[in-house]
């Protein structure tokens, strides 16, 4: 999947089938469920679900908590827009085996 199909699926009712559970939560996020997108990245470990709890954090406005998940991603506090952002984990995860 390329990242502007996965941008095209916010426009669906469900996620693309066969994604991980990382891409699951970001589209959830990108169609502003944050709940349910929290809700499946919570109990994921590794950089790239700390990347996507991070982003949902300072989504909210919860800097400091966003802080803790980003020290946890290897990741520097970005200075980009929340849609820049969520663009660049798209692609990330998108790239992965």
């Amino acid at each position: 999947m390329t990242l502007d199909e996965f941008k095209s699926s916010l426009a669906r009712e469900t996620p693309p089938t066969g994604v991980s559970k990382h891409l699951e939560a970001l589209w959830h996020a990108g169609k502003g469920e944050w709940d349910t997108a929290h809700r499946l990245i919570q109990d994921l470990s590794g950089p790239e679900a700390a990347w996507i709890h991070a982003y949902l954090h300072r989504e909210e406005g919860d800097i400091s908590n966003a802080g803790y998940w980003y020290r946890r991603a290897n990741k520097p506090l970005p200075e980009a827009s929340l849609e820049e952002e969520w663009t660049q984990i798209a692609a990330a995860l998108l790239e992965l085996p």
